[in-house]
Order: structure tokens, then C-alpha cells, then sequence
């Protein structure tokens, strides 16, 4: 199998290059898949699936009207850009999309088949790039939730908290379940190398879901800290002084069943986080 990744620079392109070493990993300066004559130009002769990773993940960011052009030139326009590339050599496209095209007033777990709702400018055009996707019949559209890999997160964020002694206010109605970028690059692999039907498939870390909150207090638990250090707040609390910030969904649970079916068992998130603190 040939496969290519796009977006090879960013956490989830980093961690799918280490799931598939034999790839080839194009970051930005490599493709830039907004930039459709560079798309067109790029030889897609012998490849058999294309891994999107790149994307506009800036959320509030995204709200700013400067930066509208930009965001939907990654995460829409881009995505048919390699559609379109698709169809023409023949490839399978993998695309990267989020729970945030959902307004989060879903009772219980989202499944893949929910109409878009999305409430921010990112969800938006994450909603518009999943159209893109799609609309080619070889395609599995890769839903996720609260990603965390190399470089900067909110779990680093949280570490350097605890271990500088800050007791931080946490968001805990914002409920969902954290996703390692090797657990999810793994389970895209999954999904390409059993041949899993085309469609969509929602994918996160395993075990009960749980708030922001949780996720700070589990990682100050790992690293020495009393998890009461971590004050509890509301999403209109904790933003009720901030300005342009977008909209979140409350409920963030997808539900796995569909992609358990294929006999992938994603890892409980609370031991995936106590690895990833302790690496």
C-alpha cells in the first residue's frame, strides 16, 4: 500500500508518520493543499490512500473575520483539492473531522449519521470540508474529540501547572473523552489495512467520558498533585470574561460502536493519559 500523509507536520501527522513509517510525509512546504495547481501538479501516480492531517485547529482564532479566508482554505477548500485528486487517480482519501460541527445538545453519545449543527466558525468549516470529503464514494471521514500529542496541549499545559504549584479553573460541563494522537493514528491504520468500509467513523479514546475538569485533575493526580487543586467552573463562568472566543459543544461523547464493530477496542483514556504524562 502507498500512502501519503498531507499535513505531515502538525501532532496527528507526526503520529501517523510513526504508525506508518513507509509513508510519504508532505508538510506544508512539502504540498500545500490549499494551493489547488499545486494539488493538481503533485504525482499522485500509484497511490492507493491519502491521509489528510492538515487543518485549521486555531478555534478561537478562527472567529477573527481576517483570518476566515485562511481557515476555510485549509479545512474546505483544500478538502476538495484532494477529492478532486481522488477521483481523477483513484486513491482513497482519509479526512480528519471533529465533534465540533455538532452544537453539543445531543442527548447521549453523537452517532456518525447526525445532522451538522456546528456553533463556531471552525465548526462551520469543518461541517463544509466533511461535505467535500464525502462526496467521493472512496473516503472514510474520521470524526474525533480533545486530541492531544506532541507539542504544545492542554495535558502539557496542565503538567506545567501542577508542577509549578498553580491551582488552575477548569471547565467541567464541557464532557467528552481524550484522544492520544497515537491512538488515533493507530486506528486510522485500522481502518485503511482491514479495509473497513467507506463512510464515516467516529474515533476517540475509550472509558466513561468525563469534563475538562477531570482531565486536569487526572493529569495534577499524575503528576503529585492533590486533584482538589483544581477549582471546577462553568463554560459561561470561565469565559465570562473573555472576549472572541468560540462557542463550544457541551457534549462531546461520539459514540464508538460503529467503529468497534470493525474489532478495533479503542484504549481508556485515563490510561492512555497516565502514559503520555509519564513519558
Amino acid at each position: 500500500m502507498k500512502a501519503v500523509i498531507v499535513g505531515a507536520g502538525g501532532q496527528l501527522g507526526r503520529a501517523l508518520q510513526r504508525e506508518l513509517p513507509d509513508a510519504v510525509a508532505l508538510d506544508r512546504a512539502g504540498l500545500d493543499v490549499t494551493d489547488p495547481g499545486a494539488v493538481r501538479a503533485y504525482d499522485w501516480a500509484g497511490v492507493d490512500v491519502v491521509l489528510n492531517a492538515a487543518a485549521w485547529t486555531a478555534v478561537d482564532a478562527a472567529e477573527h473575520p481576517a483570518n476566515l479566508g485562511a481557515v476555510r482554505a485549509v479545512n474546505v477548500d483544500a478538502v476538495g483539492h484532494l477529492a478532486d485528486a481522488a477521483e481523477k487517480y483513484g486513491f482513497a482519501l482519509v479526512h480528519l473531522s471533529s465533534e465540533y460541527v455538532f452544537d453539543g445538545t445531543h442527548d447521549g453519545p453523537i452517532p456518525e449519521d447526525l445532522p451538522p449543527s456546528p456553533l463556531s466558525v471552525y465548526g462551520r468549516s469543518k461541517a463544509d470540508g466533511d461535505t467535500r470529503a464525502t462526496a467521493i464514494e472512496r473516503h472514510w471521514l474520521v470524526r474525533t474529540t480533545w486530541v492531544v500529542g506532541e507539542g504544545g496541549n492542554f495535558v502539557r499545559t496542565m503538567a506545567g501547572l501542577a508542577d509549578r504549584g498553580i491551582s488552575p479553573s477548569v471547565v467541567d460541563d464541557q464532557i467528552g473523552r481524550l484522544t492520544l494522537a497515537s491512538g488515533l493514528a493507530a486506528g486510522i491504520r485500522h481502518l485503511v489495512e482491514r479495509r473497513a468500509p467507506y463512510g464515516t467513523y467516529n474515533l476517540t479514546g475509550g472509558g466513561e467520558p468525563a469534563s475538562w475538569a477531570d482531565v486536569a485533575a487526572a493529569v495534577f493526580s499524575a503528576r503529585g498533585r492533590s486533584a482538589d487543586d483544581v477549582t471546577r467552573v462553568s463554560t459561561d463562568e470561565y469565559f465570562a470574561d473573555k472576549s472572541g472566543v468560540a462557542p463550544r459543544p457541551l457534549n462531546s461523547v461520539l459514540d464508538l460502536a460503529k467503529v468497534e464493530a470493525t474489532g478495533l477496542r479503542p484504549r481508556d483514556w485515563r490510561g492512555a493519559l497516565r502514559a503520555y504524562v509519564a513519558g
